[in-house]
């Protein structure tokens, strides 16, 4: 079963230089919109992105330090490259907790729901021993997920790189 939504938790709003991060932040479960997601080559991007911050009440992340200046206290300026450090960061700023429910589709945010035997039945990709599984559905994406091998090394990738 999934874990609920909590209202109150932090959501986020990244840059397009933030992609990855923000995958890794959508399977810990925190909403996160992408730069990415947008028409790309709009002047008024960085003005789109604080506007898009302030109205939903959405931490800017950026790896631009002039992006991160004007956002003042609703923005954090990403220092590290690697996305482990990044998570880092963010953790150790009190934004973000260690964990992987997986609750949110790493590709368009939605928040995903139990997958039905048809959904399951109907993807190639899902796994022929489905014992010890929960499978979750994107709606939007139309995209299995299950906490398998992939899951269990991307949470140990987290913990392990989280260790500094």
């Amino acid at each position: 079963m999934l874990p609920e939504c909590d209202p109150c938790e932090t959501r986020f709003v990244a840059d397009r230089m933030l992609g990855t991060l923000t995958r890794y932040l959508r399977f810990m479960g925190y909403d996160t919109i992408s730069a990415n997601g947008f028409r790309s080559g709009n002047a008024d991007e960085d003005t789109l992105l604080l506007a898009l911050a302030h109205d939903e009440h959405r931490i800017l992340l950026t790896r631009d330090h002039e992006l991160a200046r004007r956002g003042n206290d609703m923005a954090v300026l990403v220092m590290a490259g690697d996305v482990l450090a990044q998570v880092k960061q963010l953790v150790d700023l009190g934004l973000v907790e260690r964990r992987l429910p997986m609750s949110r589709c790493s590709l368009c945010n939605t928040v995903l729901r139990e997958a039905q035997e048809d959904e399951i039945d109907d993807v190639v990709y899902a796994p022929r021993d489905r014992n010890g599984y929960t499978f979750f559905w994107c709606d939007r994406c139309r995209k299995l997920y299950w906490n398998g091998s992939h899951g269990k090394n991307l949470q140990e990738r987290i913990e392990s790189g989280l260790k500094f």
